[in-house]
């Protein structure tokens, strides 16, 4: 089976010298060192890749000195700055895997993540100083603890200490790469490690795949200059920062994503490429027009969205304001399989996430059936999904059928041509008197409405029929909340869908329980619900 693999291999895998790869970063350092790897949006602060070079050096240095060996894992828990590209590129040059932590968790739940992964080594940044301190009594004491800028008590200073080591690379630098370890959403129970092998550096004879991808299907270059809106402790966001500087480009930061100003950011930089999640659009499409008609755009060329489902109407909207340069993927953090679509193929197919370029698709029902184009099941991919969650094999194995196919835990269709469709996550799906409910279709159309900002559709406890249809929904102007605007809503629902998927009720919130991924978290707003919780109702 697929989540055996790795008891067939020796692990630690053995130190082998790959014929003096030279690090990319050290290769661009040398051919083009004063050009900007990255900018802080929020400073205008660049980091050459001369300084990029040098301070990644300087930091897998302060490894080996802290006795970190191959395969050893850190953490960080830092916001969108500079630093955290540094400290994954000396991780890299290391041959460590690197987690970086969700600096919105609380010192407990940041604590699991440390012990989780094992982690022997641990970088805050200032901001989250208050977890910090609570962060102590939730994690080992072996943990090597430093911060970046002054030091702060049990926390050593990495911005004074890089200063005074060397510049010059080790030689582990010329061998073994490390690796990402993210860890899943949690959206339903404790999130899991992503754990893949580590691998030989690549070279232009074996380049990294993700950076073959996004060369091929989206035209990332050297010439890229990439708007990162995202937190980088989420997968899409540093790995693919990480991509645009192994090819070179420029790498522009948000420190948080605010809509005007990644308009500004847009403009200013003559940004060519952005990864963004659908509620960025949202909040964007509800700007004014005058606003909206405030900043030049004309120079981005590919703007691609994912992990979280595009309403079809916000996406026909932004291809109206931006043009057909909307490109789509579905995929997830444990690989096996990649789906993509661009912007003419979906206004063909509106509402597709595309066909799989990597791995076969299968749809299959409950009982492990195959299912015909058209009807609804389970997405499991036939590919290799080479991970495992770290010390999980259960988990892991659950993740695969007896066929040693790897599922995400999405349901969608098939059409007649492979385009595949997605419904809903199979968590998701409310059962209201035995009759399966998919709550995007609900939230896909009231996103459209007017007054909504965000919306998330549950189900609730019904004595009758098990459970029933409500929306808890983010309104754009929060004062505007009334029990006419809840009608209209449901109104505004049934004149689009059958009356079965519409909300039976609404209830308005200041805000929804979403990640900066744009993944909402289904099961903290369920449980206000189940069995007792509470919301303002109207």
């Amino acid at each position: 089976m697929a989540w055996q693999r790795r008891a067939d291999k020796s692990w630690p895998p053995t130190r082998r010298n790959f014929g003096g790869m030279m690090s990319k970063i050290a290769e661009h350092a040398r051919n083009f060192g004063d050009k900007p790897a990255l900018i802080d949006g929020s400073t205008g602060i660049r980091l050459t890749y001369a300084e990029l070079d040098r301070r990644s050096i300087q930091c897998a240095r302060l490894f080996k000195a802290e006795g970190l060996q191959f395969g050893d894992h850190i953490a960080v828990m830092t916001e969108n700055v500079p630093e955290t590209l540094v400290v994954a590129w000396a991780a890299m040059r290391s041959g460590l895997y690197l987690t970086p932590i969700n600096w919105h968790l609380n010192a407990d739940e940041a604590g699991y993540v440390v012990r989780d992964c094992q982690a022997k080594w641990l970088l805050i940044s200032p901001g989250v100083g208050e977890v910090a301190d609570a962060l102590d009594a939730a994690i080992a004491p072996h943990v090597s603890r430093w911060t970046l800028g002054a030091a702060r008590s049990g926390y050593r200073s990495l911005t004074e200490q890089l200063d005074d080591l060397p510049v010059v690379a080790l030689a582990e630098d010329e061998e073994l790469e490390g690796e990402l370890m993210f860890y899943s959403s949690g959206t339903t129970g404790r999130p899991k490690g992503i754990l893949r092998d580590l691998k030989p550096r690549p070279t232009d004879g074996d380049p990294h795949p993700l950076t073959e991808l996004t060369r091929a299907l989206y035209g990332f270059s050297e010439d890229t200059v990439y708007l990162c809106p995202a937190p980088l402790y989420h997968a899409a966001p540093l790995a693919w920062s990480m991509v645009v500087q192994r090819l070179g480009g420029t790498v522009v930061l948000m420190r948080r994503f605010d809509p005007v100003d990644a308009l500004r950011l847009i403009e200013q930089y003559a940004i060519d490429r952005v990864q963004m999640v659908p509620t960025m659009f949202v909040r964007m499409l509800k700007l004014p027009q005058a606003e909206r008609a405030r900043f030049d755009v004309s120079s981005l060329q590919a703007v691609i969205h994912a992990a979280a489902p595009c309403p079809v109407g916000v996406k026909q909207e932004m291809i109206q304001w931006w043009g057909p340069i909307i490109y789509e993927y579905y995929a997830g953090s444990e690989g096996g399989g990649f789906v993509a679509v661009g912007p003419s193929e979906w206004l063909q197919k509106p509402g597709t996430v595309g066909k799989a370029l990597t791995a076969t698709i299968h749809i299959l029902d409950d009982d492990g059936n195959s299912l015909p184009p058209g009807e609804v099941g389970t997405v499991y991919f036939d590919g290799n999904a080479d991970f495992e969650y770290h010390g999980d094999p259960a988990k892991t194995a659950e993740t695969y059928n007896a066929d040693g196919w790897h599922t995400l835990g999405d349901m969608g269709f098939l059409d007649e041509d492979g385009y595949l469709f997605l419904t809903d996550r199979k968590s998701h799906m409310i059962i209201s008197g035995g009759v399966n409910i998919y709550p995007q279709e609900a939230e896909n159309v009231l996103t459209m409405h007017p007054a909504v900002l965000d919306v998330a559709v549950i189900g609730i406890p019904n004595t009758e029929y098990g459970e029933e249809v409500k929306a808890v929904v983010q309104l754009v102007d929060e004062e505007a909340a009334s029990v006419e605007l809840a009608q209209e809503l449901m109104d505004y629902a049934q004149s689009r869908l059958a009356k079965f998927k519409c909300p039976r009720s609404v209830d308005f919130v200041a805000e929804l329980p979403r990640l900066p991924s744009g993944k909402l978290l289904k099961r903290a707003l369920r449980d206000r619900y189940w069995p007792s919780g509470s919301s303002r109702k109207v």
